[in-house]
């Protein structure tokens, strides 16, 4: 698992949290005895208010289950008025985009609109190229999972300290950004690797997948969303920024730590941003109640036919994180107790958010941080909703 947002950021190196110890440990009990909101879900509670104990301003969650919905919020949504987070806010969902996009380039297989084994270069042509870039060695599913060896544009340097690092973040937060600006930062650089050498994920991948859903559809990418996912599910919560600033209401403020070198602990408010920086990679706004709903369709295989469903959750391995593999828009992990989950999460500046549901789709948890600097609660809360609790302290688990 990986939360994508900022090289050097907290929220990039959750694989290596992962493999040590103490993100793997039951969940904790924030200090002081806080009730349960609801009956059933006990232990997630408890992890949630560890998580904003530990630091994070506040936190939505939702859970779906045979017992029905459990939705929660704890700590504040706003610093400086003290208003609390809310349960139905709604949220920038970051990489969670990802699999809307592949959702919809699997419906349009099923459509024979296109092939998985197209390559890039039939559906773009000219556009991967350069540098030892080839779209014409590059394949449909392998931006889809990852394995294209393609750079990702967030992690060339100047990219970085201009829109997401210290007062670059601040003073370029509402420039408007094309794809193919994004694109030729990516393509400046040489490819990591050759095309379906292995895993290494990369946004420049999410951003050519959604150009190709815009050539194949013949309209945007956020109305083939619309029209294929949001309207279908009655997702109301759900929407694209566009160019927009701000977040729709009800929403809380977002928060990061831009890394000022002088203030390393300092905290900007960052809600207001605008949204065409994350065009096709991350430009979702949602909800945790949606984001349940979506994936419990997806997996309950309500959106797409078994064939390419079966595709969707054919996986390669995540080098970074060995207890995950990844397939077409969505991560399998095994947690410490042994059960296995599907997830996709979504790192943005100033919010992190993670969607985890079984395999069937029949149960499902997203949670929502407003900030992007504190993962420690993670794995504690995965391993609270999912896993069998007298499994936490047997020998053997972490």
């Amino acid at each position: 698992m990986t939360i994508r947002t900022r090289p050097g950021a907290g929220v990039v190196g959750l694989a290596a949290i992962a493999i040590t110890a103490t993100a793997f440990t039951g969940p904790a009990r924030a200090s002081g005895d806080t009730a349960p909101k609801a009956a059933g879900h006990q232990a997630t509670q408890r992890a949630i208010d560890a998580t904003v104990a530990a630091g994070v301003p506040g936190v939505t969650a939702e859970a779906r289950d045979a017992d029905g919905v459990w939705k929660s919020a704890a700590g504040v949504g706003d610093r400086t008025t003290g208003a609390p987070r809310g349960k139905n806010d709604r949220f920038r969902a970051g990489g969670i985009t990802n699999t809307f996009v592949a959702t919809v380039l699997l419906q349009m297989e099923a459509e024979k609109k296109l092939s998985l084994d197209d390559t890039v270069e039939r559906h773009l042509p000219g556009l991967v190229t350069g540098n030892g870039n080839d779209g014409s060695k590059i394949t449909v599913r392998q931006l889809l999972n990852h394995t294209s060896g393609l750079f990702d544009y967030i992690l060339d340097v100047t990219y970085y300290e201009t829109y997401i690092l210290g007062d670059g973040f601040l003073q370029h937060r509402y420039d408007t950004l094309t794809p193919q600006q994004r694109l030729k930062v990516a393509f400046s650089h040489a490819p990591l690797s050759q095309p379906g050498a292995g895993h290494s994920f990369s946004h420049t991948n999410d951003v050519l997948a959604a150009l190709i859903v815009e050539k194949v559809g013949g309209t945007s990418y956020e109305n083939e969303v619309r029209r294929r996912i949001i309207k279908p599910l009655g997702l109301k919560a759900t929407s694209h920024a566009g160019t927009g600033t701000r977040l729709p209401q009800p929403s809380s403020r977002g928060y990061s730590k831009l890394f000022f070198s002088s203030q390393p602990d300092r905290i900007d408010d960052v809600t207001e941003l605008n949204g065409s920086q994350g065009w096709g990679d991350g430009d979702i706004i949602s909800s945790a109640g949606d984001l349940n709903r979506f994936y419990g369709a997806l997996m309950g295989g309500k959106l797409l036919p078994a064939q390419q469903l079966k595709e969707l959750k054919t996986t390669v391995v995540n080098p970074d994180f060995p207890s995950a593999s990844y397939g077409l828009g969505v991560e399998q992990l095994t947690l410490s107790c042994g059960t296995t989950i599907w997830y996709h999460d979504g790192g943005t500046v100033g919010w992190l958010t993670l969607a985890a549901f079984t395999e069937d789709g029949r149960h499902q948890l997203t949670f929502n941080y407003n900030s992007d600097w504190e993962v420690s609660g993670i794995f504690p809360t995965l391993n609270a909703e999912f896993c069998d609790p007298s499994s936490l302290g047997k020998p053997g688990s972490r």
